[in-house]
């Protein structure tokens, strides 16, 4: 069998933009497919830590992001009932010597723009916008590929393509996120930071966004109301009690925070079961679309960009594309799993109360910022592999 020519990919956002621009490095030509008429990234803040911000980097990418985000400093752990710092971990130009890339925070429509714009300057890429794909057979049938990529999303059609692959579920968390200007913030919100506030049951993470000069405020709890699927929507009376409940033994000025929020959106996080991710013959998924997470490790779209890049060099000079995605699913899976743990400590850590609380404090004290980044070292310093 020849090396793989021409690969579908069946969506438009962070994950299938990657994944075409990797692929032509490698001098494969892509045919994106994008159900939306028009483009328009979803969202608000956006946490690139170093594992993306390398493999953004060897794509080219790298001036046009930092024009659009800021490095902070520093990345606080703070307590949600007293505003006090528990525990700091060195980012900004200590990251770039650590792990030899940045930690960036931006809007995440600026880094979808970045993405868009080097896909339209790519003579290998195309992106048709306005089809609906249902099936695999719909995707090849506009778009005849040696391999069909499925960055669908969490909500994935190209699922059903992958026997094995499980629909995504409920996580029992919601998230709340809204803007907040510079001008208008509370003292206690640093622009030189990321700081995340933890407390029973919640936390709420706040950073800046350096091209609208705002904060970008995350307000996530447990709720044991399951929403329907779906995205963002403007939550009604009971989900914004909800909410100011799950905060009601928090500093008062985080409180206000919340309920003074203009038409914050709430955004149910869904995520994928330990299923199947490829065919085993040409079709794989990658990003949301395989593995959805919840984002207690703030890492999303960094799995998606990773994901892209090896999935790229897999198929690079590939002669067997159905043992090739065997490969790539066996090497990531792996990978993904230990996010995943990760963000289920931190979680556990994060939501933690009484007690328990009282421990995970102590030990935050007690750990030096360049001990407490040591411990990112497997995460922030991932390489891909060829």
């Amino acid at each position: 069998m020849s090396p793989p020519k021409f690969a579908t990919i069946v969506g438009a956002g962070i994950a299938g933009l990657t994944a075409a621009l990797a692929l032509a490095q490698k001098g494969i030509v892509s045919h994106i497919l994008e159900q939306a008429p028009a483009l328009e990234e979803v969202g608000a803040g956006l946490q690139i830590s170093p594992n993306a911000s390398r493999i953004l980097s060897d794509l080219g990418l790298l001036d046009a992001l930092s024009a659009r985000w800021s490095e902070p400093g520093h990345i606080l752990l703070s307590s949600g009932s007293s505003l006090s710092p528990l525990a700091s971990i060195p980012a900004g130009k200590a990251a770039r010597t650590r792990w030899c890339a940045p930690y960036g925070v931006l809007h995440r429509a600026a880094l979808h723009a970045v993405l868009l714009e080097a896909v339209r300057r790519e003579p290998l890429c195309t992106l048709t916008t306005d089809q609906r794909i249902e099936t695999a057979q719909d995707a090849l049938s506009i778009a005849p590929a040696d391999v069909l990529i499925g960055a669908d999303g969490v909500w994935s059609r190209l699922r059903q393509a992958v026997p094995g692959a499980l629909p995504a579920h409920y996580s029992g968390n919601v998230a709340w996120r809204f803007l907040l200007p510079y001008a208008a913030a509370p003292p206690f919100l640093n622009p030189r930071t990321v700081t995340a506030f933890l407390g029973p049951q919640a936390h709420l993470v706040a950073y800046p966004l350096a091209q609208t000069q705002t904060f970008n405020i995350v307000a996530i709890h447990q709720s044991a109301e399951a929403p329907p699927e779906g995205w963002s929507r403007t939550g009604d009376a009971a989900a914004r009690a909800r909410l100011l409940g799950a905060f009601s033994g928090w500093h008062s000025d985080i409180r206000r925070l919340l309920d003074d929020a203009r038409e914050p959106l709430m955004w149910p996080l869904f995520e994928c079961p330990d299923g199947a991710w490829t065919d085993g013959s040409n079709t794989v998924l990658i990003g949301d679309a395989a593995h959805a997470m919840t984002p207690f490790a703030a890492q999303g779209a960094a799995m998606a960009i990773e994901d892209a890049a090896l999935l790229a060099n897999r198929l690079a000079g590939a002669t067997d594309v159905g043992q090739v995605l065997r490969r790539f699913e066996t090497t990531r899976r792996d990978r993904v799993a230990r996010v995943r743990s990760r963000g289920a400590f931190n979680r556990f850590a994060y939501h933690a109360r009484g007690p328990i609380a009282l421990a995970r404090n102590l030990v935050l004290s007690l750990r030096r910022p360049e001990s407490l980044a040591a411990d990112l070292d497997w995460l922030y310093g991932y390489r891909t592999p060829d």
